[in-house]
């Protein structure tokens, strides 16, 4: 499979985030064989699964507003409205 790298605006910025979710990751592995409060490690699981769930946002988003609008191209604007609604509802995924 010879597929073109797809790489966006926003990736450099994912990539960042996700290793520092990775860093966290690991430390809270650390805090548990070390034995540390349970509401230390939950707190600090909470933040890791908010930077996950934010880079993946990121991701779709990125995706929808290129990929998406490179697919569908110029539209009339009453065409246009219905594919500006599924980027708008996505946001609350």
């Amino acid at each position: 499979m010879n597929e073109k790298p797809h790489i966006h605006e926003t990736h450099p910025a994912i990539v960042k985030r996700l290793r520092r979710a990775d860093g966290h990751l690991r430390s809270i592995i650390e805090m548990i064989e070390a034995g540390r409060p349970c509401i230390d490690i939950a707190q600090q699981l909470h933040a890791v699964e908010k930077a996950v769930a934010q880079a993946k946002k990121t991701l779709i988003q990125d995706h929808l507003d290129h990929c998406l609008e490179d697919v569908v191209g110029p539209l009339p604007r009453d065409q246009r409205r219905t594919i500006d609604e599924f980027k708008a509802i996505t946001k609350y995924l």
